[in-house]
Parts: C-alpha cells; structure tokens; sequence
C-alpha cells in the first residue's frame, strides 16, 4: 500500500534528492506541501506531479 503522504525525509529519499534542493523547490513553487501541525508533508499526487514537471536529458547533450 502507498502512503498518502510523506515526510520531508522520506520525499527526499524516495526521490534522491536533498533537503536544500527540496526547500528551494518548495520556495520556487514548483513543489506543494501540506502542514500537520508543525509537520510538512507532501501528498503523493503532488509528489507525482512535480516528478512528472523535470526535464528531460536531451539524449544528444
């Protein structure tokens, strides 16, 4: 079963990337997140979206 929501940490690990690359996508807007209490989350949908918005290798670079 997926979860619905992820934690900072695991955003970060199941994405491979870091804490500084994902609060700057958070600031640039680029990535949404929901607060429980003072927890940040990120909603899977929300995940999957900003995946889906990288760019591409251009195969020929």
């Amino acid at each position: 079963m997926s979860k619905e929501l992820y934690t900072v940490t695991e955003f970060c690990q199941t994405y491979g990337i870091g804490r500084t690359t994902f609060y700057a996508e958070v600031k640039a807007g680029k990535l949404r997140t929901v607060k429980i209490g003072a927890a940040t989350r990120v909603r899977r949908a929300d995940a999957q979206s900003w995946a889906d918005s990288l760019p591409t290798a251009d195969a020929a670079a």
